[in-house]
């Protein structure tokens, strides 16, 4: 099984989402081809009502444990309660471009 569809599985079992997107951005810094390694994660689940974005991050991150210690090197979240998705009319900010570079340059940001 893919790690977009490992993840994809805990957030859906855990969360119960109304809507929840997984995509991954590897292919958009400086990683081998078929990485799986920088995902982008939009949750919109009554679980979120009322929780902080810091705690909604924590439970995600807490979720995806194991994937975050193996293969995947960044998550980009976006963590909704469904009356502040509505409230967005359904949408979430794009991903920004890679700035390029690798763990190998010093400081590099891909």
């Amino acid at each position: 099984m893919s790690v977009e569809q490992q993840i994809r599985e805990q957030l859906a079992a855990a969360l119960a989402p109304v809507h929840l997107e997984v995509a991954n951005e590897s292919h958009m810094h400086s990683v081998p081809p078929d990485s799986e390694t920088h995902f982008r994660v939009v949750v919109v689940s009554e679980v979120f009502s009322g929780q902080r974005q810091v705690a909604r991050h924590q439970k995600i991150y807490g979720l995806l444990a194991a994937q975050l210690q193996g293969p995947v090197h960044a998550l980009a979240l976006h963590t909704y309660a469904p009356d502040e998705w509505r409230a967005r009319a359904g949408a979430a900010p794009a991903s920004p471009d890679c700035l390029g570079g690798s763990n190998a340059d010093a400081g590099g940001a891909g």
